[in-house]
Order: C-alpha cells, then sequence, then structure tokens
C-alpha cells in the first residue's frame, strides 16, 4: 500500500518525521519500496534482460533431459525417451514441446558444484551459502545488478516471484551489499497457490508477516500532489539526518523519488496485473493437458506456467532480473506419477515462453536459464522416489542470442555422474552477467569491509555459448 501518516510521529530515535511514505512492507524490518531501487552510477538504458527460473525442489535429470534408456530398469526409471529435432538427441516422453524445438534450447546435461541445499540461493548467486556469511554473506545476482545498473526506467531492476522454499529461505537476498539492495518481492499467492511445507511455514513466518507489496494508493491521494517531488524530498529532510546500522532510513531517503514514479506510472503495476495481457496469449500460457499421475500437496497447476507471462511481461516494463519457481521436484515418494504431473507443465511453459520472446523480437535481449538446487539420485528408492543427488544436475538455457541446437556435457549410463564438459553453477552465473553487459571476472562490488569482490571468483561464461 502507500500511505501518508500526516501527523507528526516520535521514534525510538528522538526524530519527528512528518509525512512518512509508504510502499509497502518488503520483507524483515518493514522496509519501503523505495530500498529497491537504485541509481547509483547513473541509469542503464540497456534492455537485456534474464528471466531466472527455479525448478524448485531439485529436477531428476534422467526424467527430464538426459534420458537413460540402457540403464538397469530399477534405474531407468518408467518414462521413454523420444527423439528431439536435435538429431541423436533424446527427451523423455514428458516434455514433447521442446523435443519439437530442441533446436531453440541448450539441454545442460553436466551441472556440478551443487552445495547440496535444498535452497534457491546457489541459483541466484552461483555461491555456497557459507561464503563471506562473517560480512553477511554472496548477494543475490540481482541485487548486484541493482547495486551497478540500477533501474531502468520506473521498474525496480530485480523482481523476485519465487514461491515455496526459495521464498522461506529468502533465497535473492543482498548479502553484503545490505537491505537497500534487497529485489522487489511482490505478493502472488493470490493468482498462483503453493502451499508451503510444515517444516517452511516457520522460516517464513520469521521473514515478517509484510513479506508482501501492495502498489495501489489509497483514496483521496491523488498521482499530481505525489509528483511534487521536490516537496517530497523536503519532507524527508529528517531522514536526511539519520544514519543506522540496518541502512534502511538511507535507503528510503535516497530512492523515495523512484517508488513515487512507480506507483504513478502504472506501467510497472500494470506489468503484473494479467487482465490486462491479451486473452488469446493468456490461453496459450495455460496449457491443456490430460496430466497423468498425481499433483503432490506443494506442488502447483497448469496456471503456474502463467508465471513466465508475468515475467515476460515485467521485462517488457523495465525489470532487468526476473526469478521466478516453479514446484516440486522433491520427490523422495512417488516420483514418477508426480513427475508424469508436473515435467509436462514446464515442457508447457518453457516452450511458450520462447516462441512468445521470439515473436515479441525479444530472445537476443532476454536470457532464460531453468535449474535447481540439484539433480535426482539414479537409484530408485523403497518409496518409489529419488533422493537428493549434488554430483550432476539438469539445467536448460534459451534466449540471449546464445548457440542453440546443442547439447552441453554428458553423464555415464545411469546419470550419476559427469562424464564430459563440466558446467558448475557459478559458470552459468557468469554466462548471466555476461549478457547483462557485466564482466564477471573484472567488475568488483565493495564488501561491508572495503574490499572489491570479483562477481565471480572462479566462474567463467559457458564458451559453447558464444
Amino acid at each position: 500500500m502507500l500511505e501518508f501518516l500526516g501527523q507528526s510521529t516520535r521514534h525510538c530515535d528522538g526524530l519527528s518525521r512528518r509525512s512518512f511514505l509508504r510502499a509497502g512492507a518488503l520483507g524483515v524490518g518493514g522496509f519501503t519500496l523505495a530500498d529497491l531501487l537504485r541509481a547509483e552510477g547513473g541509469q542503464s538504458s540497456s534492455t537485456k534482460a534474464v528471466i531466472n527460473i527455479h525448478l524448485d525442489g531439485g529436477p531428476p535429470q534422467m526424467d527430464m533431459i538426459d534420458p537413460k534408456p540402457e540403464a538397469p530398469s530399477e534405474l531407468r526409471g518408467e518414462f521413454a525417451g523420444i527423439r528431439s529435432k536435435l538429431s541423436g538427441v533424446h527427451l523423455t516422453e514428458l516434455m514433447p514441446r521442446m523435443a519439437a524445438a530442441a533446436d531453440r534450447f541448450v539441454f545442460l546435461r553436466s551441472l556440478v558444484g551443487s552445495a547440496g541445499r535444498h535452497d534457491g540461493f546457489q541459483c541466484q548467486s552461483g555461491y555456497n551459502i557459507k561464503e563471506l556469511s562473517g560480512i553477511g554473506g554472496r548477494p543475490a545476482l540481482g541485487c548486484v545488478v541493482d547495486r551497478l545498473l540500477g533501474s531502468s526506467g520506473n521498474a525496480p531492476a530485480f523482481v523476485d516471484l519465487m514461491q515455496g522454499r526459495p521464498l522461506a529461505r529468502n533465497s535473492a537476498r543482498p548479502g553484503f551489499l545490505g537491505p537497500a539492495y534487497k529485489p522487489f518481492r511482490p505478493d502472488i499467492s493470490h493468482l498462483f497457490k503453493r502451499e508451503l511445507e510444515t517444516g517452511m511455514q516457520g522460516e517464513l513466518a520469521r521473514l515478517g508477516k509484510d513479506h508482501q507489496v501492495n502498489l495501489k494508493l489509497i483514496a483521496g491521494l491523488n498521482a499530481e500532489r505525489l509528483d511534487d517531488r521536490v516537496g517530497l524530498l523536503q519532507q524527508f529532510d529528517g531522514i536526511r539526518r539519520v544514519s543506522d546500522k540496518s541502512g534502511m532510513m538511507r535507503a528510503m531517503d535516497r530512492f523515495n523519488q523512484q517508488a513515487v514514479g512507480i506507483l504513478t506510472s502504472g506501467k510497472f503495476a500494470d506489468a503484473l496485473d494479467l487482465t490486462k495481457e491479451d486473452p488469446k496469449l493468456l490461453e496459450q500460457y495455460t496449457p491443456r493437458l490430460k496430466l497423468g499421475g498425481e499433483r503432490f500437496y506443494t506442488a502447483e497447476g497448469p496456471t503456474s506456467a502463467r508465471k513466465l507471462l508475468m515475467a515476460r511481461r515485467l521485462v517488457e516494463a523495465g525489470v532487468r532480473v526476473v526469478s521466478v519457481s516453479i514446484s516440486d521436484f522433491d520427490t523422495h515418494s512417488k516420483n514418477f506419477p508426480r513427475m508424469r504431473n508436473l515435467v509436462p507443465i514446464v515442457d508447457h511453459a518453457l516452450a511458450t515462453l520462447e516462441a512468445d520472446l521470439r515473436s515479441r523480437g525479444l530472445l537476443n535481449e532476454v536470457l532464460v536459464v531453468a535449474w535447481g538446487e540439484f539433480g535426482r539420485t539414479p537409484k530408485v528408492n523403497s518409496k518409489g522416489g529419488r533422493d537428493h543427488w549434488p554430483r550432476v544436475s539438469p539445467a536448460i538455457m534459451f534466449g540471449g542470442g546464445i548457440r542453440t541446437g546443442q547439447v552441453i556435457g554428458a553423464t555415464d549410463k545411469i546419470a550419476g555422474e559427469c562424464t564430459e564438459r563440466p558446467v558448475h553453477y557459478q559458470d552459468v552465473i557468469a554466462t548471466m552477467y555476461q549478457h547483462l553487459g557485466l564482466n564477471p571476472n573484472a567488475v568488483t562490488v565493495e564488501d561491508t569491509t572495503g574490499r572489491p569482490q570479483y562477481l565471480c571468483d572462479t566462474g567463467r561464461p559457458i564458451r559453447e555459448l558464444s
């Protein structure tokens, strides 16, 4: 929400502040929308963007893009392989749309270096959660992009749409960059229901009840009044004299004007409203599949594919990085009926997004990556499930002007070990930075001790994509 508190308010620091602008509370500490909008180093007009799709729970490589028909039956599972448009390359029967358009995708079969943690953090940063933990930890890519490039017009640089575990564990966090670089994190739970695991509910509660935003103006507050930017800055003179360790007051002071710009422009808020989309395109993003198998209580239904439509709309509104999730791949039991339900939704969603970006002339501008925190075990357990397998994971990439129509890497006969061209999580993140115009091995950001930190200390952009 956006509200003015007209009367003088006495805070614990003893300062009186009038007309306190509040544009929704965005997580721990109640930081405002203004916390999220930066212009450090000048705003860039680049239209390059990244859509980072987290397949929450750990996608099974052998049941998606790396089928192993020659493996023993107790390992290979029940899904048949199908030919793709690429000679000699097979996907599983659950992915017919991507198989038919395989020349438009990159299938990465040799992702290594997983920290083995149920979290989206490594897919957001490339780093283990323990890296630089003493000074706040490493920041997510979107937070770094916000710090270095700022926003593109009246839109936040980084929007986090992730639900489930990545939301509860605050995977897209700013780390040592501080609260001013938190992502814009709207509440989309009314559009996309994702039941949270019992163990995660407490974690989410500890993030605070205001882990969401609302972009509507309150009654009686018009855009003309809000657009008086000089007046707003004068009202915040008191905050300018405040310096607190959390960085909250500094963030509100610095980015208030652009927050108001977002609320009054309408373009960004409209991007989050799918009722403003062409109904025909909305229908295209809604798979009409005869899904077999079983839908687990934490898994999302067919409408979750629309998250990728929302991501595309946000990119068109000027957002540089959008993170989104599709759940739930954590199949410790009933892997095959659950994947028979979930993977066709992912297949439809990715194929539709690719076609949509292509039709809009955005494929060179927008890089899309779909991956998870680790893969799944080749061996099926006694409950018919596949357990965590950090040794090798799958990823799918397209857009961004990369060279598609190829498979990168290979695994052994049971999809258990990488045997060719290992690609680290940080290499994928480095590729994202490169697409956005940031050299991951030369550009640095300063941590809280004043020490410069490279965006990627070991990762290199994936050479096969150039």
